[in-house]
């Protein structure tokens, strides 16, 4: 299963992950970037899997929000304002969660 596969490889994911950032942001606080952004992301979308996974079948209910896609985009937008306060551009910011994608296929 996915969240298998993102918890085993966790870590190499966000190593990954902060060479791109450190490949594309030339600033000092590049690696908080990566540290705020990856690990917690990952975390998120394994977790998210994981309660999937364990959940029944409802196809013929309504998709609703979980609690824990409730929690990406909490996270995701406090993660992107903190980013552009930092003064990163929108551009940089979808780009650090593209990071993340491309890790994981690339390790695939």
């Amino acid at each position: 299963m996915l969240h298998d596969f993102l918890t085993l490889n966790c870590e190499e994911l966000i190593h990954r992950c902060r060479e791109k950032v450190a490949n594309r942001f030339q600033r000092p606080d590049a690696s908080s970037v990566a540290d705020n952004g990856a690990p917690v992301l990952l975390r998120q979308i394994a977790d998210t899997l994981r309660r999937e996974q364990l959940a029944p079948d409802h196809e013929d209910v309504a998709p609703v929000p979980t609690p824990a896609s409730n929690e990406i985009v909490r996270a995701a937008a406090l993660h992107g304002a903190d980013l552009l306060r930092l003064g990163y551009s929108v551009d940089q910011v979808v780009h650090d969660y593209g990071d993340v994608c491309q890790a994981v296929t690339e390790l695939a």
